[in-house]
């Protein structure tokens, strides 16, 4: 019986996953679909091209805390029933791919980095400050969101392992799922990858140019 725990908790895992917050919330909030305009992806940054900053707040928060709170389900009430961080590990993992192909919504989901700092938190405080740290720093000097996250995804696994000197033990599931997402994350991330390349992609702050033809009627 204690095989089938960590399966279960790995669907759980994933149907939480699975719930968008970012059309959940507009929808409560009277908003447009965030799959219908900008970026067309349902998170947090698309929720606030509809101009509401208190909802693009909230799905944030949701979309990280249904990565954060089944990873510590599993670490505070797992070990009796034969999980432990093998489970943590794939929890943290099926939350994340919930996120990405949500089952409740046509399997189209978001980006991940919100989830996916989640499960980094849930496996760690110190781990999610580091990551957290990373992205800060890399969108402070650089300016571009998409480059951050990629950046702090790459590096979790990274700090995860040398952690195990430090503070928190390096287990192998749980940087192979680090690994993992961010992998996922980076392939989510193709398009940004591509205009950061072609030196196109937009910097956090930065006002999107006006349309040719307000230009014309202004002169």
């Amino acid at each position: 019986m204690q095989l089938l725990y960590p399966v279960l908790a790995a669907l759980a895992a994933y149907l939480v996953g699975s719930l968008s917050f970012a059309v959940i919330v507009s929808r409560l909030m009277g908003l447009k679909d965030p799959r219908t305009f900008g970026s067309r992806n349902p998170g947090a940054t698309n929720v606030l091209r509809s101009g509401s900053k208190a909802a693009a707040i909230v799905t944030l928060l949701l979309d990280g805390l249904k990565g954060y709170i089944p990873v510590l389900l599993v670490k505070w009430y797992g070990k009796p029933y034969g999980m432990e961080d093998g489970t943590m590990a794939l929890v943290g993992l099926a939350a994340f791919l919930g996120h990405l192909w949500p089952a409740f919504f046509h399997f189209k989901g978001g980006k991940g980095v919100a989830t996916f700092i989640g499960v980094v938190f849930g496996i760690d405080p110190l781990l999610g400050v580091a990551t957290g740290a990373t992205w800060l720093i890399i969108a402070f000097f650089f300016r571009y969101s998409s480059l951050a996250s990629l950046i702090s995804a790459a590096f979790a696994p990274a700090y995860y392992l040398l952690g195990d000197r430090i503070q928190w033990y390096a287990e192998a599931g749980v940087a192979l799922a680090l690994a993992a997402m961010g992998m996922l994350l980076a392939y989510r991330h193709r398009e940004n990858i591509t205009r950061l390349l072609q030196g196109k992609e937009s910097r956090l702050g930065a006002r999107k140019p006006e349309p040719a033809e307000h230009t014309v009627r202004r002169h």
